[in-house]
C-alpha cells in the first residue's frame, strides 16, 4: 500500500475515484466502498456514449478524443457530489485524466487498484457480460500512469479481498 497526499485533512464527505485498468475490480470495490462510506456509487462505464462502448467491444482502444467527453461527464458527476460525497469507478489511466477530474472536485481521493498483467488477463478472460475484451488490456497498461506522490490517493494490491481493500482505502482517506 502506498498513500500519497496533497490535501490538508479529508473533507467531511469523501469524493472518491476507484481507478485502474480493466479487470482490476473497480466496480466491485467501488460499490463496496460507497456502501461502507454511505455515499452514492456510480459505474463509470455507464457514462460512456454508445460509440465508445461499440469501439471497445470491437477491440479498438479509445483515443484521448474518445475519452475526454466521457471524463467531463464523470467530472461533472464528481463536482455535483462535493458536499454529499460519492464514489465512481473510472479507469483514470493518465495523470491528465485525473487532473481533469480534479478540476471539478479538487478534493477527489483516488484509489488505484493495481495487479499484475497475468492476473488482470485471467480476470478479463473469465468474466462474463462485459464489453471490454482482454485484447485491450495491453493498450490500457501502456496508457496507465500510476498515482504520483503529489496526488491525493492510495495504491492498493487488487488481489487482496475487496473488503480489505475498502478498509485500506478508508483508513488512508481518514488519515490524510
Amino acid at each position: 500500500m502506498a498513500a500519497t497526499s496533497s490535501m490538508k485533512g479529508p473533507p467531511d464527505r469523501p469524493v472518491v475515484v476507484v481507478m485502474g485498468v480493466s479487470g482490476c475490480g473497480k466496480s466491485t470495490v467501488g460499490a463496496l466502498l460507497a456502501e461502507t462510506l454511505q455515499v452514492e456509487y456510480a459505474e463509470g462505464d455507464d457514462f460512456h456514449p454508445a460509440s465508445n462502448i461499440e469501439k471497445m467491444a470491437a477491440g479498438v482502444p479509445l483515443t484521448d478524443a474518445d475519452r475526454l467527453p466521457w471524463l467531463d461527464i464523470v467530472a461533472a458527476w464528481l463536482g455535483e457530489r462535493r458536499e454529499r460525497g460519492g464514489v465512481v469507478s473510472c479507469s483514470a489511466l493518465k495523470r491528465d485524466y485525473r487532473d481533469r477530474l480534479r478540476a471539478a472536485a479538487p478534493e477527489t481521493f483516488f484509489v488505484h487498484l493495481s495487479a499484475s498483467r497475468a492476473e488482470l488477463a485471467r480476470r478479463m478472460e473469465t468474466r462474463r457480460g462485459h464489453f471490454m475484451p482482454a485484447t485491450l488490456l495491453d493498450s490500457q497498461l501502456a496508457a496507465l500512469q500510476p498515482l504520483a506522490t503529489d496526488e491525493f490517493g492510495i495504491t492498493v494490491d487488487a488481489t487482496e479481498d475487496p473488503a480489505e481493500l475498502v478498509r485500506e482505502a478508508v483508513a488512508a482517506w481518514e488519515s490524510s
